[in-house]
């Protein structure tokens, strides 16, 4: 079955469909459009690499390394490991990859997909309408096997059709894993089977030429593998000999095979899990190099009989996806399922080989993001892989994991993981970079632990205090977890709340404590509370701190408890002012320190808003009832709040008004949400991905209407995926971020209140004014004398003849005025402005020809009301000033019109007896409207006088 596709994709008038999730979802919501995902390398399926070699070129080849992305691939240069493209979003997940020149073949579900430059350009389909799950190109035809690896389907793609040419099928018992081209073997395949089994089969004659069975190609099991007895096998790579090739199983047993005799050459052995990827050296080297699942590297080294040179322990967190030597290079690239790609540098056959070039990013979903800086283009996000990273919004390959010190050293002189020495997981993070560049500027909490470390941005590790509540707090009190942190906004102090219900200070600078604050007694209105909810009364050693914070003067330090209260402590008193007690429990707290309001996140899942000058709950927002808040994020003007719940429901809410104004919900639970500094994104993180997300604040780029809208109505979106750098791509995250339909504004001031009131232009007062005293306005700006051209002196002076030297000095000719031209004076006379144009146009219709006047500046109007000579234009200008009169419009306009045409035509309309009549009328049109509006200003001002007296 194929599918045709146009080189040309077609825009089409509908919004553009993402396909995270298994169905698509066209609804957009109104605020937030989705822009972008960072922080995803790569996955489980295994990376292609291509190396490309150029004529006289000085650098070597150039490397491209394709990865996958889940329903997306991305295409990066590996020299410096940059992105140059990000394919578009598939409906099912990418399973393989491939690439021929600049094309890149994806299997995708049923379907194999060609693209060029990112865009898709053709399709072949399964007739059989079963997922593929490998494929392989094979000189013009690309192979593939199914699912359930009983067939191998083959396409001749070097013509226009692509039509299905071969479908071949295997005997029962052979489950196709993998297809390998041996070298130099014409028409022929190795298919590598789930039972341990391999084939050569010639493809054109559709036959299978000769079976390896599983117990030619490894050794029958030892005593502790006797349950892998027919061991899968999990790769399959061509040596640099030929007739040989590499062949890994499940059971972590490596064979160097002779295809052609049909003989097992070598045997290794791998530890700690399976073998998942071989590649052999190619550059006079005889090296192998082997992955497995636990994440380690060997390396072998085949003129010693398979001896093992060295071993990578820990090369990955996760399981090593790919593995494959750069071509006449000592490079070895890798991927694993860590979110990673790393290249290795091997010096000499027996140096260490040491980390050359990587990209990475979480291998575990971030739970806990903020963004650093005013600036809105930094992230520090926190993971449960045990790392801190700091993420670029704007260039992904700035983004870097913080160090913790020197881990590998330790790892290898404790023979322990690395994973196993990285601190705990992050629980809290606060920063300020005020003081970044003199000291530390960020602090975390980590789980069920009694310290709170300090990290150092601008250093990019850790920094130098680690501080002890537990030697902070009295000898015989009883040491709790730190369960919440803060820095202060000027960045010297740094807070930590205690799940016993102690709160220090430390100053960040020295690392020496300051101060300490503690907790009162649970207040008698939450005992009465707990005792309604049949809960024990909490002890004052076991009231957790929960939410922790300062004002931006340091004047308070704020914290909730886990029993529902709010403490406002004196910062520099060190004593309790004030508690209060909330209905629930509270969970967290974020103060907005520029407009001093303070959100609560209770368990009722309500967040409560209190203003910290007044110490009062000014608003409850209700967010639903069928999940738990997890996260909260204030814009930076105070105007919105943006609540994550469990319902998988975003929530936007107008504070001035408290109602909910926006509201989407995502395929999966964002866990963490921040918004930025500069309003322009709002970040998330979810419970089912490594990457960060960031959705588009639509009021920053176009004017959004919000109104009140209820739980019912909740748009359901797609995540972001990561953008190509394509016209097409641009275009349609630019159509994301525009307004479909465009609301009516309720709220727009109509022309005239009522006929009877006097309607002003609302111009600014000073455009008539200018009008009135223009001519004084141009008297004063006049110049004293008009601009002078410089003399230019020739370039050889001339001389007088005679003894003495003399300069022949020109006399200045006098300029001779410009003689008028006839012909462009009587053009100018029969033209007409445009004012002319309408009064004769619009001889009734006065709103456009007031709204052009409205339009024109000072000056030009003054131009236009002197080119009114004619008599037509003069006559039909005062009857459109008298039915403006009558209309109560434009009032102070029409005054300053009347002014400046009775100057400067009184002569002409006084000798015209037809144009001093329509003068009279005006005269009572004027007395009787002035009459009016000074009879109303009376009014207004006896009715405002009384009102004053009253009071």
């Amino acid at each position: 079955m194929i599918e045709t596709r146009p080189r040309k994709r077609i825009r089409s008038s509908t919004k553009r469909k993402r396909a995270t999730s298994p169905t698509h979802l066209p609804r957009v919501p109104i605020l937030f459009a989705p822009f972008r995902a960072l922080g995803l390398i790569t996955n489980h399926i295994p990376f292609y690499m291509q190396t490309r070699s150029y004529k006289d070129a000085t650098e070597g080849p150039r490397i491209h390394i394709l990865t996958c992305l889940g329903r997306s691939w991305a295409l990066w240069e590996g020299g410096k490991m940059g992105l140059l493209f990000v394919g578009p979003e598939v409906q099912d997940p990418i399973s393989c990859l491939v690439m021929d020149g600049d094309a890149v073949w994806a299997a995708s579900g049923i379907h194999v997909i060609k693209y060029l430059r990112g865009k898709e350009v053709s399709r072949v389909s399964n007739p059989l309408q079963t997922p593929l799950t490998f494929v392989i190109l094979f000189g013009s035809q690309l192979l593939a096997l199914t699912e359930d690896g009983g067939r191998m389907l083959i396409w001749e793609v070097s013509t226009n059709e692509r039509a299905l040419s071969t479908t071949i099928q295997f005997d029962i018992g052979f489950t196709a894993t993998s297809i390998l081209h041996p070298a130099t073997y014409l028409n022929k395949v190795l298919v590598a089977s789930n039972e341990g089994d391999m084939q050569l089969w010639n493809i054109r004659t559709q036959t299978c030429i000769h079976k390896f069975s599983n117990s030619q190609l490894c050794t029958l099991p030892s005593e502790q593998h006797m349950n892998s007895l027919s061991s899968p096998i999990t790769a399959l790579t061509q040596s640099p000999a030929i007739d040989v090739v590499g062949v890994g199983f499940m059971s972590g047993e490596i064979s160097v095979y002779d295809v052609r005799a049909d003989e097992r050459l070598m045997r290794m052995y791998m530890d700690n899990g399976g073998i998942k990827a071989l590649s052999f050296r190619s550059d006079g080297h005889p090296i192998l190099a082997s992955a497995s699942s636990s994440g380690h590297i060997a390396l072998w080294d085949l003129n010693s009989g398979g001896r093992l040179l060295h071993l990578i322990r820990g090369a990955h967190d996760g399981a090593v996806s790919a593995l494959e030597w750069v071509p006449g290079q000592p490079v070895l690239v890798s991927s694993g399922e860590d979110n990673s790609v790393k290249q290795w540098l091997y010096e000499s056959a027996t140096a260490v080989p040491r980390l050359l070039k990587f990209r990475s990013g979480h291998h575990a979903p971030p739970h806990l993001i903020r963004f650093y800086g005013e600036d809105g283009k930094q992230l520090l996000s926190a993971s449960a892989d045990r790392t801190l990273r700091y993420v670029s919004v704007v260039r992904d390959s700035r983004s870097y994991e913080m160090s913790q010190g020197s881990l590998a050293r330790k790892a290898t002189t404790l023979s322990k993981p690395l994973a196993s020495l990285k601190f705990p997981p992050i629980t809290s993070i606060s920063c300020s970079s005020t003081r970044s560049k003199d000291w530390d500027d960020v602090l975390t909490a980590h789980a069920d632990e009694m310290c709170v470390r300090s990290w150092t941005v601008l250093n990019k590790r850790v920094g130098k205090h680690t501080f002890n509540s537990a030697e902070s707090s009295k000898r015989k009190s009883p040491s709790g977890v730190v369960k919440c942190v803060c820095v202060t906004a000027c960045g010297n102090f740094g807070l930590a709340g205690s799940s016993t219900g102690e709160i220090h200070m430390w100053n960040m600078q020295s690392g020496l404590k300051r101060k300490s604050f503690k907790v009162e007694p649970c207040p008698q209105a939450v005992i009465d509370r707990l005792e309604l909810s049949s809960v024990m009364k909490p002890k004052a050693s076991e009231r957790s701190i929960t939410g922790l914070t300062s004002d931006a003067l340091n004047r308070a330090v704020i914290a909730t408890t886990s029993d529902g209260t709010v403490n406002f402590f004196d910062f520099h008193a060190c004593t309790l002012d004030q508690v209060m007690v909330l209905p629930t429990s509270a969970s967290s707290i974020m103060l907005q320190r520029d407009s001093g309001l303070l959100a609560v996140v209770c368990d009722d899942m309500v967040v409560r808003i209190i203003d910290i000058e007044t110490r009062r709950i000014v608003r409850e927002l209700a967010c639903g009832a069928h999940g738990r808040i997890l996260d909260i994020a204030f814009s930076s003007d105070s105007r919105w709040i943006v609540v994550t719940s469990l319902d998988s429901v975003i929530r936007t809410f107008d504070i001035p008004t408290g109602q909910l104004i926006n509201a989407f919900r995502t395929p999966s639970v964002a866990t963490s949400i921040a918004f930025s500094p500069t309003n322009d994104f709002l970040a998330t993180t979810h419970v089912d991905s490594v990457g960060i997300f960031l959705w588009a604040n639509r009021s920053q780029y176009s004017e959004v209407a919000f109104r009140a809208i209820s739980e019912d109505n909740i748009a359901d979106v797609a995540l972001p995926s990561m953008q190509g750098s394509e016209d097409d791509e641009a275009l349609e995250a630019l159509e994301a971020l525009s307004v479909e339909d465009k609301p009516t504004d309720v709220f727009s001031t109509p022309s005239q209140l009522d006929g009877d009131l006097v309607t002003l232009t609302l111009l600014p007062r000073a455009r008539w004014q200018t009008l009135l005293n223009l001519e004084v306005i141009q008297q004063r700006n006049k110049p004293k004398e008009p601009p002078k051209k410089p003399e230019h002196a020739p370039f050889f002076l001339p001389t007088l003849p005679g003894i003495e030297h003399r300069f022949a000095i020109e006399e200045k000719k006098q300029e001779t005025p410009d003689k008028h031209n006839r012909r462009l004076d009587k053009i100018a006379a029969n033209s007409r402005s445009t004012l002319q144009k309408l009064l004769v146009e619009l001889f009734s219709a006065d709103d456009a020809l007031f709204d052009y006047i409205k339009s024109l500046s000072p000056a030009a109007i003054d131009l236009e009301l002197r080119s009114l000579v004619s008599f037509n234009t003069l006559q039909q200008f005062l009857r459109a000033i008298k039915r403006r009169l009558q209309s109560h419009l434009d009032f102070e306009a029409v005054q300053a019109l009347q002014n400046v045409v009775l100057r400067i035509h009184a002569d002409v309309i006084i000798e015209n007896e037809d144009l001093r009549a329509e003068l009279e009328e005006l005269l009572k049109v004027q007395k009787k409207e002035s009459g009016r509006v000074l009879d109303l200003l009376a009014s207004s001002l006896g009715t405002l006088g009384f009102v004053r007296d009253t009071q």
